[in-house]
């Protein structure tokens, strides 16, 4: 395994800058003070309803994510190169989507093969010449990073369907500012409270053309079974939007109209956190009882907005990722400002054969895995583990992708005697409406378990607050 990792607390010559003005924070709360801190942060964790759920584990299947009260610290420099980079990866897959549902110019150039893009699972044909408000599929993108020097960070992956975990985000940090509010009295944090103003300025920017007075919009969520689903109500009450679910929708003409007791409303924009599959029985699967029948022939004819766009998730495909530079230079005109982490896809044979030739060394996932499920950290995992991980790459070699083990950066953490280092990354949320915006802050997961690379709530990992902070 990589031994050496970037500490973004300690240089070689003492504490990094962006850590100084915590120096005497945490060197003076005594072990008893910070017990008693975190067992509030739980209390207000639970209190707010912030949970995640696990299922089939047994138990109760809500849990408290847990939650680090060391922040991560960013200077306002280091943030101007990552929300540059971000911007201009949300233009670009946006730019693809537009095109692949349309000419396909980069297919056409070779730049991209045809099977990887048309015959991929999260390709919708339904959407195939359809051009969606602004050109805009996806609305919302979450783009996941790891940094492994004081420079260099790789993006990991593009979330451009439904990315979760904003509410965390915002979240960590209205338990922050309550416990510790001296902290940023004393500090210039850039907030991150106008997430939900912006949000839904881009959703309502969006409208489509027959909307003709103030947008209607809506999220809708599949339930309170979801595993997000404290994000989708915490989102709509913080937007003031009503939080629907299929059964409170229905199509009449060429429109979606919302069931209220004063009788139907006409929706504009649905924020859709569903997968495609469940969205329209008629067009998709049709045992669904999440959507709306008849959904997609009103969006096709622009009677309602959904974002993201059915077939956003062709973007954000694990083997698709690899193109993404491609698609800035080709689309942008512009050299991408954040870089891929090499990866080989084990769908050609030269990838193949050196994947399960090095898989006790690299990171394997599934290409449409995600949540750190589907996925083998080959130097973290036992012989059998990865015997049996490396047969099934060699059956089904299309379903996987791999990538080195990256030296990801170490964050303090809060543990039993003081601080240590543990490993992070970093989700930031792009917004693409008419404009693209992103609050100054992001969700940092944090693996807390000593050693562990997987950051992932549902594999144990947790969250800290994210601070940026401003220039004077």
């Amino acid at each position: 395994m990589v031994a050496s990792f970037f500490n973004e607390m300690y240089a070689s010559d003492g504490l990094r800058a962006p850590y100084q003005m915590l120096e005497g924070w945490y060197q003076n709360m005594p072990a008893e003070f910070r017990a008693l801190k975190q067992a509030e942060a739980e209390d207000l964790f639970r209190r707010y309803g912030i949970t995640f759920a696990v299922y089939g584990e047994g138990g109760d299947p809500d849990r408290l994510i847990p939650f680090d009260m060391f922040p991560r610290v960013f200077t306002a420099q280091e943030w101007r190169k990552l929300e540059r980079g971000i911007k201009q990866r949300a233009r670009a897959l946006n730019a693809f989507l537009s095109d692949v549902y349309d000419r396909g110019e980069i297919v056409r150039a070779g730049l991209i093969p045809a099977d990887l893009v048309y015959r991929n699972d999260a390709y919708e044909i339904a959407v195939a010449g359809f051009r969606p408000p602004l050109g805009i599929f996806s609305h919302i993108v979450g783009i996941d990073l790891v940094r492994t020097g004081a420079e260099q960070f790789y993006v990991l992956e593009d979330n451009c369907r439904t990315p979760s975990g904003v509410s965390y985000m915002l979240e960590n940090r209205e338990v922050m500012m309550r416990m510790f509010p001296h902290l940023f009295q004393e500090n210039r944090v850039a907030p991150v409270d106008g997430y939900a103003r912006l949000l839904k300025r881009t959703l309502a920017s969006v409208a489509p053309a027959k909307c003709d007075r103030d947008p209607c919009v809506v999220l809708l969520t599949p339930g309170h079974f979801n595993s997000a689903y404290y994000e989708h109500s915490f989102l709509a009450d913080l937007m003031g939007i009503e939080l629907v679910e299929g059964q409170d929708l229905f199509v009449e003409g060429d429109f979606c109209w919302m069931r209220t007791t004063e009788g139907p409303r006409k929706v504009d924009v649905i924020y859709r956190r569903i997968d495609d599959a469940f969205l329209d029985p008629l067009c998709f699967r049709p045992d669904s009882t999440l959507g709306v029948p008849g959904l997609m022939n009103v969006y096709r004819s622009g009677g309602v907005t959904i974002c993201s766009a059915p077939g956003a998730g062709v973007a954000d495909d694990k083997a698709i990722y690899t193109y993404v530079p491609e698609m800035v230079r080709f689309y942008l005109g512009e050299t991408p400002i954040l870089d891929n982490v090499p990866t080989w896809q084990c769908a050609k044979s030269d990838d193949l054969k050196y994947v399960l030739e090095n898989i006790g060394e690299l990171v394997v996932k599934e290409v449409h895995g995600s949540g750190g499920y589907g996925m083998l950290v080959g130097p973290a995992s036992d012989r059998a583990t990865v015997e049996a991980f490396a047969a099934k790459v060699a059956e089904n070699p299309s379903n996987y992708i791999a990538q080195p083990t990256l030296a990801l950066s170490t964050c303090p953490t809060f543990v039993d005697e003081g601080i240590a280092p543990r490993h992070v990354d970093l989700r930031p949320y792009c917004l693409v409406g008419r404009d693209v915006e992103l609050v100054p802050g992001a969700l940092t997961r944090v693996a807390l378990t000593d050693g562990s690379l997987v950051v992932n709530s549902s594999q144990g990992g947790g969250v800290k607050d994210t601070w940026v902070i401003a220039e004077e």
